[in-house]
C-alpha cells in the first residue's frame, strides 16, 4: 500500500512561517494530485491547497498569497510553505494524495496521519 508521512508542524507566532513536508512511499504506479487539508475544532476537513502532477496549483481563498504548495515528483514529496501565519490557521494539517496503484483503474485517495500547526503568541 501507500504511506504518507508528514513533518514540519509545530508552534509559530502570528506573522511567522512554517514549512510542512509529506513524503509518499510504497508500491504504486503514479501519483496524481497531492494536497493539504486542515481540520480545526469542527468536524470538517477543508482543502488548503492542491497541486497536480503537472504542477498546477489551487488554493483556498483564505490562504492565497500566504501559502505556497510545491512538489518534488522525483522524491514523491509535497511541501506547504506557510507564511504570514494567523491564529485562524491553527489546525491539524493532513496530506492527501491521489495514487494510481496500477496503470489502469481510478486513483485511490490516501491520507497522512496529520500534523498539528498552532499559531499563537
Amino acid at each position: 500500500q501507500v504511506q504518507l508521512v508528514e513533518s514540519g508542524g509545530g508552534l509559530a507566532q502570528p506573522g511567522g512561517s512554517l514549512r510542512l513536508s509529506c513524503a509518499a512511499s510504497g508500491m504504486f504506479f503514479s501519483i496524481n494530485d497531492m494536497g493539504w487539508y486542515r481540520q480545526g475544532p469542527g468536524p470538517e476537513r477543508d482543502l488548503v491547497a492542491v497541486i497536480s502532477a503537472r504542477g498546477i496549483s489551487k488554493y483556498a481563498d483564505s490562504v492565497k498569497g500566504r501559502f505556497t504548495i510545491s512538489r518534488d515528483s522525483a522524491k514523491n514529496t509535497v511541501y506547504l510553505q506557510m507564511d504570514s501565519l494567523k491564529s485562524e490557521d491553527t489546525a491539524v494539517y493532513y496530506c492527501n494524495a491521489d495514487v494510481s496503484l496500477r496503470w489502469y483503474g481510478v486513483p485511490d485517495k490516501f491520507w497522512g496521519q496529520g500534523t498539528q500547526v498552532t499559531v499563537s503568541s
